[in-house]
């Protein structure tokens, strides 16, 4: 029996470590041919560069018998990402998979972010998940054209932070609300050419989660006892984005999912929850009334992310 991904070339972003690690890792166990991107900086973004991590996943993908390269290019550079996909092309031949997780946080009360904070973050979630998709699709029509189908996968990294809301994360959770839109709206573009989109929020304990945002320690830096299931170990992740990115998932497309802790949950985006309706021109105050009306019957009432990880620990 053939692997799931025999024969197809993954590129997986920010995969140094963490989340990316696990699924760079799970993608060449199951026959891919992997290039490892990570830039080895802090979970900031700051520091200098380091091949360290993204090398020592190689490694580690090597001794399994697998075939990898690492890749140190930032995503956020449009020139750079392409560089990436050119790493794909020239040592493997072909490009099939880009799994963008790449990805730093820089936590600020919006009256205390900066610019810096701001463009920081989105150059490295959205601009830099932009830039390897823009890039990938290309090729995949320009090879379709050419009669060369090669059913091109695309997963991005939303979060909880950007599909429920976050205190201090306006830069981060509005680059993760804007990638699970990303993902639908290439999934449009791109069915024609054979390439599907889909978007994954995490629950995983990685430097984002741990270090980075030390009040969500309490649950993710959670001590495992030897032989005990790792609630949100990255490798809880990693199964559901090997899946999507084969062909047996071609008809799992535009979706979003939570993953995590054993678990996947099928996301629901924005729809009608209520409708109010007059055939006339409202006044103001009555149809605030009415809006008021329908809020108190808790249609729009949010989900709470300390409930459904709690959930899980149970």
């Amino acid at each position: 029996m053939a692997a799931l991904l025999e024969g197809k070339v993954a590129i997986v972003t920010g995969a140094g470590r963490g989340i990316g690690r696990a699924e760079a890792l799970l993608l060449a166990k199951h026959g891919a041919k992997v290039v490892v991107n990570d830039l080895g900086a802090h979970f900031d973004g700051t520091g200098a560069p380091s091949a360290t991590p993204a090398q020592e996943v190689v490694g580690e993908i090597k001794k399994m018998g697998g075939a990898a390269i690492a890749n140190g290019e930032s995503v956020s550079d449009f020139k750079g990402a392409k560089r990436i996909i050119e790493c794909a092309l020239d040592t493997f031949g072909k490009l099939n998979i880009v799994v963008n997780n790449a990805g730093i946080l820089r936590d600020r009360m919006i009256f205390n972010m900066s610019e810096e904070d701001w463009d920081s973050v989105a150059a490295v979630h959205l601009k830099g998940s932009f830039n390897m998709s823009r890039h990938a699709c290309e090729y995949w029509r320009d090879e379709h054209k050419k009669g060369n189908v090669l059913n091109g996968r695309i997963i991005t990294t939303c979060s909880d932070a950007g599909l429920i809301g976050p205190v201090g994360q306006a830069n981060y959770g509005s680059c993760k609300a804007a990638l699970a839109m990303m993902a639908i709206a290439i999934d449009n573009e791109m069915a024609k050419y054979g390439v599907t989109a889909n978007s994954i929020a995490p629950l995983a304990r990685t430097r984002l989660t741990t270090d980075a945002t030390p009040s969500s320690a309490w649950i993710f830096g959670r001590e495992v006892k030897p032989g005990e299931f790792d609630v949100f170990g990255p490798e809880n992740v990693a199964p559901l984005v090997a899946w999507l990115v084969s062909d047996d998932a071609k008809d799992v497309h535009g979706e979003v999912f939570r993953v995590g802790a054993g678990a996947v949950w099928l996301m629901k985006g924005w729809h009608s929850a209520a409708k109010i309706y007059k055939r006339a021109v409202w006044d103001p105050s009555e149809l605030g009334e009415q809006v008021k009306a329908e809020l108190a019957k808790g249609v729009t009432a949010k989900e709470d992310l300390r409930e459904v990880m709690t959930s899980v620990m149970s």
